[in-house]
């Protein structure tokens, strides 16, 4: 990485709970290209005064994680169709002091979803009501899937994003053989406490021909393991999380990067 200097250009995130992930994809490839760029991972407090700075201080791009990324909305000046779509933010870009705000989650979701063609007429259940959820859920919608069901233990939010973009909620656990797609988006199988728990119980998985974990960190999650074991079409939270990054990554520089690049700084931020 170059020698930071008066001219270098600053991106940062803000999460309740940062991580390395973002640092070590975004400054792997700056280096790697010779970009002056750093990036900077932080938290706050206060989010309002977070993006005065982002504007005052002329910082390039900021990534948001949770719990920012609807509160954001209102501090910003222009709302990209991605985020407007799920009323959620992931992605700022700062232009002269005009923040434009953007979802990339939901854009890599789309893609992966075109990539893996997912049948749109799979039966799918999703396990989470949160905001990624809505990023999973509304992309679903708009690949032109309809047999959608949120699964969530919360039946306020569950309902809440079933009925925004017109699908079922239920609480209740899975059958094996009622959906063909399962797409975990919970802390379940994440780092930390909940690292060996499966998200959907085995012989549901066994019935199901695709499998999404959208758990980033670790790549191999036990749904994923088990999809991969069982034959599934696999989807992991790892591509969820390089496919977006690198969207982000060509908003703040300007620079398209090649899938090739994309893996290596992917490899990078998980390595020890």
């Amino acid at each position: 990485m170059p020698t930071l200097n008066k001219d270098t250009t600053l991106c940062i995130s803000l999460a309740a709970r940062p991580s390395n992930l973002g640092t070590r994809f975004h400054n792997f490839l700056y280096d790697e290209l010779g970009l002056n760029f750093a990036y900077k991972a932080f938290t706050t407090t206060d989010i309002e005064a977070a993006i005065q700075g982002v504007r005052g201080l002329g910082i390039r791009g900021c990534s948001v994680s949770m719990p920012f990324k609807e509160a954001v909305i209102p501090l910003v000046d222009e709302i990209e169709p991605s985020a407007a779509a799920i009323e959620s933010v992931n992605t700022i870009v700062n232009n002269d002091g005009r923040l434009t705000a953007a979802n990339t989650d939901y854009e890599a979701i789309a893609e992966l979803l075109r990539e893996f063609d997912v049948d749109t007429s799979s039966r799918v259940v999703v396990r989470g009501s949160g905001g990624m959820a809505k990023a999973v859920v509304a992309a679903l919608r708009d690949h032109g899937v309809t047999g959608v069901t949120v699964l969530a233990r919360n039946p306020a939010t569950g309902a809440a994003i079933a009925d925004q973009y017109g699908f079922a909620y239920t609480g209740a656990e899975p059958t094996p053989g009622e959906f063909d797609t399962v797409v975990n988006v919970t802390p379940m199988g994440m780092t930390g406490p909940d690292a060996d728990t499966l998200s959907f119980p085995e012989d549901v998985v066994a019935a199901a021909s695709v499998v999404f974990d959208v758990v980033a960190f670790p790549a191999e999650t036990p749904l994923v393991r088990l999809g991969e074991k069982l034959g599934a079409t696999v989807i992991s939270g790892a591509r969820v999380h390089a496919s977006q990054a690198a969207r982000q990554f060509e908003r703040y520089t300007g620079v398209a990067i090649t899938p090739e690049q994309v893996a290596r700084a992917a490899a990078f931020s998980r390595a020890e």
